[in-house]
């Protein structure tokens, strides 16, 4: 996260419809959301929730996390879009996970989660990225990556390879979310990638607001 990140953004955007019978406040549990994607740990924040007299596991606080089904909005227009594919483990095991930023806002665009890295699979991220954000006119940077770069001429984007420049920027944010994944993989050993996944569209949504 940013270094100057801070508690920004209404709890109200917090959805709970998934909520049937917790015995929580829902104020508390949409608090507990905001710190934990504020870069409160999962043990800091239960500790908030004892200041409340409010006693729950950190598996709990994540579950809320996970089920409140977070994910960056959509109707961008950005006129550059940097995209990127780097590899993660999760309980041992060896994922891809493919990031678009728009390098003027430093904000996530998209992200997923893939077992593997293909043409095919880098053509399907940035089908599902153009359906969320307005990007046909868009510059496409790209790295050395072969997949990305044969995905942007099948779709028919403008895209050139950049090593510096508007590439700098959004190193961080990929570094942050990679770090990011790490302690996430740490903390939850016997998660799945579908959950590793939600997680991330969730970091992605608690990274924009703090940006």
């Amino acid at each position: 996260m940013p270094e100057n990140a801070s508690l920004g953004g209404n709890l109200d955007q917090f959805d709970l419809d998934f909520v049937e019978r917790e015995a929580t406040p829902r104020l508390l549990m949409k608090l507990s959301i905001q710190l934990h994607l504020a870069r409160f740990s999962l043990s800091n924040t239960v500790s908030v929730l004892g200041v409340f007299g409010v006693k729950r596991a950190r598996s709990t606080v994540h579950n809320w996390v996970h089920k409140a089904d977070l994910q960056p909005e959509g109707g961008h227009s950005p006129d550059h879009v940097a995209v990127d594919e780097t590899v993660i483990r999760l309980n041992d095991e060896q994922y891809w996970l493919y990031a678009a930023v728009d390098p003027e806002t430093n904000k996530l665009l998209h992200t997923k989660l893939r077992p593997a890295t293909t043409k095919v699979l880098a053509q399907l991220f940035l089908a599902e990225l153009s359906e969320k954000h307005d990007v046909d006119d868009a510059v496409f940077l790209v790295d050395a990556s072969k997949s990305l770069q044969t995905a942007c001429h099948r779709h028919g984007f403008d895209f050139r390879y950049e090593k510096h420049g508007n590439r700098n920027a959004v190193e961080r944010v990929f570094r942050e979310i990679k770090r990011r994944t790490v302690r996430f993989s740490s903390c939850f050993s016997n998660a799945d990638a579908e959950t590793a996944d939600d997680w991330l569209k969730s970091f992605s949504f608690a990274w924009n607001q703090l940006i």
